[in-house]
């Protein structure tokens, strides 16, 4: 009845000065704010208005967008905690299996090792604090992946972060990899920029020279 009566005195007003009433801030009855000038209440704003990636996560994977720890960090702390030779660095869901475990997938930087043995390593890095989480060895029986990988690497200098130091002006690295099976062996690698669109790049294992890669158009 307040609010009635408030909105009938400011047209009253308006009518009488003949020109137009100054905009006045309408109150109901219990004397609270009337809502936004959008015709919403602050709680009334769906989380779906605001942008994506504002909060700091990928709304369509729930992970950040981000990492503190970058891909050329984890593989440099993957590294000092289990010597060798890093071929990959992919940041990744430690527990994306739909297992039933109920446990809540965790965001890890999942770091790839060969040792001297010929021993496969997979070390987890956070990629908030670029800790070491945990580590598993994965004993290879296929000796000549093992050889390959090697005899890849010697046609060049360039290391896994070494190469995700390079291709990370084009936008922050998701995984890096060794591409063995190439004609002339490279690192793979993916970014993704600030508006979530993603990129895959090559980067020279003797140069470090980045390209986009165009096989990847095809897709």
């Amino acid at each position: 009845m307040k609010r009635n009566i408030v909105i009938a005195t400011i047209a009253a007003a308006a009518l009488v000065g003949g020109g137009t009433a100054t905009a006045l801030a309408v109150t109901g009855d219990d004397g609270a704010p009337s809502p936004r000038s959008d015709g919403r209440a602050a709680s009334e704003v769906r989380d779906d208005d605001v942008p994506d990636g504002e909060d700091g996560r990928d709304d369509d994977a729930g992970e950040v967008k981000s990492p503190r720890t970058t891909a050329a960090d984890a593989l440099t702390a993957a590294l000092r905690h289990t010597p060798g030779t890093a071929v990959s660095a992919e940041l990744d869901d430690e527990d994306d299996e739909d297992d039933g475990d109920n446990r809540a997938d965790v965001l890890t930087w999942d770091i790839g090792i060969l040792d001297s043995a010929g021993d496969w390593h997979s070390v987890h890095v956070d990629p908030g604090t670029g800790k070491v989480l945990s580590s598993h060895t994965e004993h290879d029986d296929d000796a000549d992946d093992a050889a390959r990988v090697r005899a890849a690497l010697k046609s060049g200098s360039t290391s896994a972060a070494e190469a995700a130091k390079a291709v990370a002006a084009q936008g922050t690295v998701t995984s890096i990899d060794l591409d063995e099976d190439a004609g002339s062996p490279v690192w793979e690698a993916e970014t993704r920029a600030r508006s979530g669109t993603e990129h895959d790049w090559l980067v020279d294992l003797g140069t470090a020279r980045v390209t986009p890669d165009r096989s990847s158009d095809d897709d």
